[in-house]
This record gives C-alpha cells, structure tokens and sequence, in this order.
C-alpha cells in the first residue's frame, strides 16, 4: 500500500512540474537585468520591513562594528544610492532631495517613512533598467556603461542586504527570506 502510495505522488508530482511552463527566456540584457533587481527587491524590502520600528537605530557595538550605520542608515543609503545611480541612467537629477552624506535624507526618521523611501527607490530604479537594451547596454552613462550601473544597484543592495541581515539576527529576526514556509 506503501508503495502504492508514493508511485501515485510521485506520478503527480511529476505531471505537476511537466505542466509548469518554463520561464520565457529573457529578449536582451536589459531584461536581465530587470530581472536581477527584481529578485533583489523581493528579498531586501520584506527585510526592511521585518525589523520593529524601535530597532531602526540600532547599530551592533560588540566586536569590530565601531562606526557602522544603524539599520535605519543602511536601508536608506541603499535607497539612495538607487536614486543616484537611475538618475544617472535617466540622464536628470534624482527626483527628491537625497541629502548630504551616503545616509540619504535626515529627515526621514520613521519606519514608515524609511520603507516608503526604499520601496521608491527600487520602483524608480526600475523605471531606469528599463530604459536599457540591446543597441545602449554598454553605452557609457559617466564613468560606467549602463550595464554597470544597473549591477552596480544589485550588488550593491545585496552588499547591504547581507550586513542587514546580521542586524535582524541580532535581534533575535529571522529574515523573511530565511523562514521556513
């Protein structure tokens, strides 16, 4: 009966994923791209939102993390840095004021307020990737083609994501990425 069993759920599971539709490749590179920061979206907002409000500022001291920025500070220099660097694909000035400083504007002080800007940043980023194709995926947007700008924001917020996560942890978060589902 066992036996049974398992041939029946392995039978559907395999017609299950033969039915899946395999991803359409992507048409160029700046469709790769797109999809890169995507993923790298989908991973660092839900970890902006997953610390407490009361746990913003908070910044390890054990150790050798003298100087570090607080949680607050990381995810709005990450934001900030998607501002610059799409703006510079878009050819204008960023669309808000970002500040002095890597820290992004001091005047955003609550979660809500942090998270919004994060969440604007990646959708302004996007607006920028999207601009990127074939015929100008290496065409040169100051000191870095397009294709460098665009992997500049994914490693970049992934650079950060990884400090960040060590933040929630010592808080005793488990990242939402790292949850069991």
């Amino acid at each position: 009966m066992k036996r049974i069993a398992l041939t029946v759920l392995l039978l559907c599971a395999s017609l299950t994923f033969a039915q899946q539709t395999p991803p359409k490749p992507p048409a160029h590179g700046g469709e790769v791209l797109e999809r890169q920061f995507s993923t790298v979206e989908r991973e660092f907002v839900p970890l902006v939102e997953a610390m407490p409000a009361d746990k913003f500022d908070f910044a390890p001291t054990q150790g050798e993390f003298k100087g570090v920025r607080t949680f607050a500070q990381q995810a709005k220099h990450v934001a900030s840095t998607n501002y610059e660097v799409a703006a510079g694909l878009l050819g204008e000035k960023p669309p808000i004021d970002l500040g002095k400083g890597e820290n992004g504007p001091d005047n955003l002080k609550s979660k809500d307020e942090i998270v919004k800007f994060v969440k604007d940043s990646f959708a302004y980023a996007h607006k920028a990737i999207g601009t990127i194709n074939e015929k100008n995926l290496v065409e040169m947007v100051g000191r870095s083609s397009r294709m460098g700008s665009a992997n500049l924001m994914i490693w970049h917020s992934f650079d950060h994501y990884g400090q960040m996560v060590v933040y929630l942890r010592m808080n005793g978060i488990i990242p939402p990425a790292s949850r069991q589902q």
